[in-house]
């Protein structure tokens, strides 16, 4: 706990000095004010993070993605096995997978964790940083303990700052979970207060008509662990999972040495609130990558006020959003250092053009 509150406690805002240095080099810009929209937005932020209207191209990126199991799949909420949790962040290291050939294609590291698969045996190319063997059943008591919430998210700040410490400057964030679309189901319905009905969703394909059969599975977990809304912890460790835990802890420890996390879908923005409901100037630190085609989506942006760069009907997760967001936050940032100049081009002297 003392390494989580110390990191929440050096969470501060965007350098407001440093964002209005960057929209004066965009006004500069031969292009018509504010034209590029999001491009703009992505590079203003980048400079309220780093402290700087100076910000290299192509910085060192990566994706940081958790793997965990559930105790909630034995109320049938996935018609996937476990098992595939396993062979999948496997795939993920080999490059494999939907975030696998985006991530390599969009030159971004990535990182597979195992931070509560089941079994023993050691994974290739994953990082072991087991907790335990996936958590407990949501629908009989709690996920698992609050030490062990504390740990999942403790861990993820140790990740993420030894990425930092290895010079990445973006690191985003992704997970593997067969049934992880439930307790991430779970986290909004509570910090939302809608009812599951209105927020579950078809997940990794359990059809329409085991949709109903998945938010009772929820609202039966939220009765039973009644989780404190405003205690991101409580939430957690009550109805959430290791991976979101280790998401969480990225967001936190980014934040804190100002590390802008590109998120990915709807699991990683339960792991946003839960890190908002911790400290909620996390957020302005994140940089959303796409609009989740989970029906919970809109509800999840709307609490987090942060509207998400692309709207491409995924909802594979695995951090594929962040992956393709990475080429966009590339290309703003080469289009902020390398645009022509009013003061160094002859359309500059041409008055009235464009109101600046």
């Amino acid at each position: 706990m003392n390494l989580l509150v110390s990191i929440s406690r050096n969470i501060y805002p965007l350098d407001e000095r440093a964002i209005e240095r960057a929209q004066k080099r965009w006004d500069d810009k031969i292009h018509p004010k504010d034209s590029l929209g999001q491009l703009e937005d992505i590079t203003k932020k980048l400079a309220g993070v780093y402290c700087t209207d100076k910000i290299e191209d192509q910085p060192k990126k990566c994706i940081i993605a958790f793997g965990a199991d559930h105790g909630v799949h034995d109320e049938g909420v996935s018609p996937q096995p476990q098992i595939i949790t396993r062979m999948q962040l496997e795939n993920f290291a080999r490059g494999l997978t939907g975030v696998g050939v985006l991530a390599k294609f969009n030159k971004t590291d990535l990182i597979p964790i195992d931070i509560g698969v089941l079994g023993d045996e050691p994974m290739y190319g994953v990082v072991s940083h087991k907790i335990r063997q996936g958590t407990d059943n949501i629908a009989k008591g709690p996920a698992m303990t609050m030490d062990e919430a504390v740990k999942s998210i403790e861990l993820g700040i140790e990740i993420a700052e030894k990425c930092i410490v290895e010079g990445y400057k973006i690191i985003g964030i992704g997970e593997m979970g067969i049934s992880n679309t439930t307790p991430s189901t779970a986290i909004l319905s509570v910090m939302s207060g809608k009812d599951p009905i209105d927020i579950a969703d078809v997940g990794a394909g359990i059809g329409l008509e085991r949709v109903k059969h998945k938010a009772d599975v929820v609202r039966k977990a939220i009765e039973i662990n009644n989780p404190n809304p405003t205690d991101g912890i409580e939430v957690l460790a009550k109805v959430g999972g290791f991976d979101i835990g280790g998401m969480t802890g990225v967001i936190l420890g980014c934040a804190a040495n100002r590390i802008p996390v590109v998120v990915d879908g709807f699991i990683s923005y339960a792991a946003a609130l839960i890190a908002y409901r911790i400290n909620p100037r996390s957020k302005d630190y994140l940089i959303m990558s796409h609009k989740s085609d989970e029906k919970g989506s809109e509800t999840a942006l709307s609490i987090l006020g942060i509207k998400p760069m692309l709207d491409m009907d995924m909802r594979l997760g695995e951090g594929t959003g962040a992956a393709l967001a990475m080429n966009i936050i590339d290309s703003s940032i080469y289009a902020y250092n390398h645009m022509g100049e009013f003061k160094d081009l002859e359309i500059g002297r041409v008055l009235g053009l464009w109101d600046k």
